[in-house]
């Protein structure tokens, strides 16, 4: 599965703590390398629409919507 980002995703990003945007990072690479791992809790969150969820910490999480072989 290929991973992108939209640049709004990008702008909203640079709005949040340093600690939570280094999380961010992380998750996001963790991700690309096994999008299945357990930790990144990746998992459905919309009954009709192909929209997942991966964990970042706590209280943050990423949110992609599935097109193809891509999630954006």
């Amino acid at each position: 599965m290929n991973s992108k980002t939209t640049s709004n995703f990008r702008d909203m990003l640079a709005t949040l703590p340093r600690q939570i945007r280094q999380s961010a990072r992380e998750t996001y690479t963790l991700f690309n390398l096994n999008p299945n791992h357990p930790s990144l809790q990746f998992k459905k969150v919309h009954n009709t629409r192909p929209i997942y969820s991966v964990r970042i910490n706590i209280d943050y999480r990423a949110v992609g919507e599935i097109d193809g072989n891509d999630i954006i």
